[in-house]
């Protein structure tokens, strides 16, 4: 398989498996946090910073490279968390730039990003992060690391390589600075790791080999050592806060004494321009006078989008100010038709693989995890909805607990009982509320399925032969019937024994259109009064999903 050109669908595609990764790394890079401050974070704002860079570039749409890069920038400053939040909105910011130059050199839409391009467009953005942390290199820290990777890569392509081959050289250089960081900075030998940003620089890098690639390449986890025993160390005490906001109107001749100011007040001063101009800027510093950092940005220009965190080490959970919104519901369904009826009712939506014939059980808690944490809500409500295991369910909503979402799995065994839970929502009530009647909902909705035949069986309900209609209520066969139709009929008449206002069948890929309409005039005939509704979500696996609400 050839190499991908790393035009702007690869582009938005290495932004998409850059937030995957840094959610499978975040632990680890969050565990060698030590450096500026040991806030255990640093893994957390690489996501959350990574994830605003990917939702912009969705957002932009389609475009030429230099326009996806650009997207992909001003997301990651707008939604910076942290100092490696910042940084890395400035090394996007220098795929950003360079390309846009590129762009007008070549008096039109820019194809591709080639080795030449990628290397200097890191030059570029090693020369931003330096500036926006006022002019000063510090060695062992995520900037070494980006230098060194930048310094691969120009090398290589002088040398003629390609993409691949050269971010392959990046990717080993990477690996090579990341080692020494201990070796440059006390800090992080004292504590046994190598510094957390350029680990998290590790995974971005990796991401982007896998992108034009198609294969990650592997690399060892890197754990802390002993912890420090230092007395000098024990007694310096970090700043209690976290300070960011976005700043506009600010002239250039106000930067330096907005810098001087914060300084006084603080630590690990950052402040980074957006790609589009100097006027819009993002500031970051750690301080005990939280108050006084923003009254310093009020000074000199319009603040916006204010971030205080409080600093402290130890495990890393998520702040309330991390999620876009309070609540949402998450439900996993099969089918282009599925996704649709359930984002119209206000779900966010997780589909298992596409390659799969039969989708029951598939997701897996990995998968679950990245869904749950790019809904953006501080509490979800999940609908397993039958494509995901009992103990995958389990791990990622555990996993999601950990993350500082409040999840709350519900017990939806179809698409049908989602719709039932989905019907209910109210995000206005209170969260235990609001999943209790959804449940509640869910469990009164009495479902079953129709499929076809494949072979000669004997069932609970008798023999049937191949082509079949098989109606089952969980995993067992209680109608057999010549057609989808029949098995249709006779299961809809079983579930309705016990009473019901409302049947609901969904259509699945392949199923006849007609089947809906002959359900529909037998419920009218044989139910009179019992309300039919029906929709085409073109899930696979069974013909047929049912429910009686």
């Amino acid at each position: 398989m050839p190499d991908r050109r790393l035009d702007a669908s690869a582009l938005r595609d290495w932004a998409h498996t850059a937030v995957g990764d840094l959610i499978t790394h975040t632990d680890e890079i969050n565990r060698l946090n030590v450096f500026p401050v040991a806030d255990s974070d640093t893994g957390t704002n690489l996501l959350f910073t990574m994830r605003s860079a990917l939702a912009a570039a969705k957002a932009a749409g389609s475009g030429d490279v230099s326009q996806m890069a650009a997207a992909l920038s001003e997301g990651a400053l707008h939604g910076a968390r942290g100092n490696s939040g910042v940084i890395l909105s400035q090394i996007l910011r220098g795929l950003a730039d360079v390309t846009a130059s590129a762009a007008e050199d070549t008096d039109g839409a820019l194809a591709d990003i080639d080795a030449v391009l990628l290397g200097a467009a890191l030059r570029h953005a090693v020369g931003l992060v330096v500036s926006s942390m006022g002019g000063e290199l510090v060695a062992g820290t995520i900037v070494s690391v980006l230098q060194a990777v930048a310094e691969a890569i120009q090398h290589w392509a002088a040398e003629g390589a390609e993409l691949a081959e050269a971010l392959a050289a990046g990717g080993d250089a990477a690996v090579v600075a990341l080692e020494r960081t201990p070796e440059q900075l006390d800090v992080l030998a004292e504590a046994g790791v190598v510094d957390a940003g350029g680990r998290g620089l590790l995974v971005l890098v990796d991401a982007l080999i896998a992108t034009v690639t198609g294969h990650a390449p592997h690399r060892h986890a890197y754990e802390p050592g002993p912890p420090r025993t230092d007395s000098a160390a024990a007694e310096a005490a970090p700043p209690q806060f976290e300070v960011m906001y976005l700043l506009a109107g600010c002239g250039t001749a106000a930067l330096g004494p907005l810098r001087e100011r914060l300084e006084q007040l603080g630590e690990s001063v950052a402040i980074a321009a957006s790609a589009a101009g100097a006027d819009r800027l993002s500031v970051h510093v750690h301080t005990d006078d939280a108050g006084a950092a923003v009254e310093a940005g009020l000074a000199v220009g319009v603040v916006s989008r204010i971030q205080i965190s409080v600093l402290s080490a130890g495990s890393a959970r998520v702040s309330p100010g991390s999620w876009s919104r309070e609540r949402a519901v998450l439900a996993v369904v099969d089918g282009d038709g599925a996704a649709e009826l359930f984002e119209q009712e206000g779900a966010c939506i997780l589909r298992p693989d596409a390659a799969l014939a039969d989708p029951v059980n598939a997701v897996t808690a990995r998968e679950l995890l990245r869904a749950l944490v790019d809904t953006g809500a501080a509490q979800v409500m999940v609908l397993p909805n039958g494509y995901v295991a009992a103990e995958e369910l389990v791990a990622g909503c555990t996993a999601g607990i950990g993350w500082g979402v409040d999840v709350v799995a519900l017990p939806t065994g179809s698409m049908v009982q989602g719709l039932a839970a989905l019907a209910v929502h109210d995000e206005g009530r209170q969260a235990v509320d609001d999943g209790f009647t959804m449940a509640r909902a869910a469990a009164a909705a009495r479902h079953g399925s129709v499929r076809t035949a494949t072979e000669q069986a004997l069932t609970w309900a008798g023999a049937c032969e191949p082509g079949d209609g098989l109606g089952l209520a969980g995993d067992e066969v209680v109608v057999v019937a010549d057609d989808v139709a029949g098995a249709a009929s006779g299961l809809i008449d079983l579930l309705l024994v016990a009473g019901g206002e409302l049947v609901t069948v969904l259509t699945g890929r392949g199923a006849d259109p007609a089947v809906a309409e002959v359900l529909a005039e037998h419920v009218h005939r044989r139910h009179p009064g019992i309300e039919f509704a029906t929709y085409p979500t073109g899930h696979r696996g069974d013909a047929l999903l049912i429910g009686v609400e």
